[in-house]
């Protein structure tokens, strides 16, 4: 049984160079080789060398236990106000870097893609370059495109694309230097990203867009944000409010259960609550590597979920990830 994290950071120098020549991406890496900073705007953190080293990347999974990773971009590479051939090109810089740390540690290593969903058509193009050129089987988007909703109709033909590859999407929020009520003790990433994800299952959802896509893969992050624990409220909502009901009769509660969640609630007992909620046949590990809301011993929370059975580890470690890889691994 190998132990499979479905939600693991890569910034790859690749798109780094990038960062460092051209101010457009409003982006400063202070320091040297392994003792860097990245810097934008108020966000700050270590430049730890598992962004970009994949023998780096492979301690660290040691560490907590991981065999096999896909890794993804950080969102901090999204870069969904780009223009035009930007945007393109930022794209390739990040898939292929992702994709040459794949090829260094092609056993332990497998990699999702960024698109550049601001432009659709783009988006679609790039989608396809990758899996045809680096069978990856997964994309990162963000839960919202700027600001625009992945739910909105611009979006579809790509989403639709996607579900037509059998390629799986990780939803990742990006609420980075969110301002208002969160700019303060950190909330914009403890409630901000859980918030995000919440906000975009909401509009996918009752705007009836899963209705169109009834065989499109999602994975959430962060445990589905906030959404297990309130899925009574969409439910009720829904019976009693004709703005709700509007555009979709599918019941939330199943509509729920479509999506994968990763494990990273940095509670056992709140991995309990996603198994009985959801069933531990859509819950896989998530590390969040390297940033320090992730989870640095994943192997041993779940471990102390309550009541685990040996199915349920089974299912959390290996079997929910096989399946929402549709068996390639």
């Amino acid at each position: 049984m190998k132990r499979i994290d479905v939600h693991n950071h890569v910034i790859p120098e690749t798109v780094v160079k990038a960062m460092q020549e051209n101010p457009v991406y409003n982006t400063r890496i202070e320091g040297e080789g392994h003792n860097r900073v990245f810097i934008r705007g108020k966000v700050r953190f270590p430049f730890e060398p598992e962004f970009y080293d994949a023998d780096a990347k492979l301690e660290s999974m040691d560490r907590k236990k991981i065999d096999i990773a896909f890794i993804s971009p950080g969102p901090q590479t999204f870069f969904y106000n780009l223009k035009d051939e930007l945007a393109i090109t930022t794209a390739r810089l990040v898939n292929d870097g992702i994709a040459q740390m794949v090829a260094a540690k092609p056993d332990r290593l497998r990699g999702m893609a960024t698109l550049p969903m601001q432009h659709p058509e783009a988006a679609i193009a790039e989608l396809e370059r990758v899996v045809r050129e680096y069978d990856f089987k997964g994309v990162e988007l963000g839960t919202a495109i700027g600001d625009e909703e992945l739910a909105d109709p611009k979006f579809r033909p790509v989403l639709k694309r996607i579900e037509e590859l059998k390629v799986m999407i990780f939803a990742h929020p990006n609420t980075q230097g969110a301002a208002g009520r969160l700019d303060c003790y950190y909330l914009m990433n403890l409630i901000g990203n859980p918030l995000d994800t919440t906000i975009m299952v909401g509009k996918l959802m009752f705007s009836g867009a899963l209705d169109e896509l009834k065989d499109l893969k999602i994975l959430l992050a962060h445990g589905g944000g906030f959404l297990p624990y309130q899925i009574g409220r969409f439910v009720h909502g829904h019976k009693v409010r004709p703005d709700t009901a509007a555009f979709t009769k599918s019941d939330p509660m199943q509509m729920l259960k479509r999506f994968w969640f990763d494990a990273l609630t940095h509670s056992p007992q709140s991995i309990r609550h996603l198994i009985d909620v959801i069933g531990s046949e859509k819950i896989v590990l998530g590390t969040d590597a390297p940033f320090d809301m992730g989870e640095m011993a994943p192997v041993d929370r779940v471990e102390m979920t309550p009541g685990l059975t040996p199915q349920e580890r089974e299912n959390i470690y290996c079997n929910a990830a096989m399946a929402l890889f549709n068996g390639k691994i």
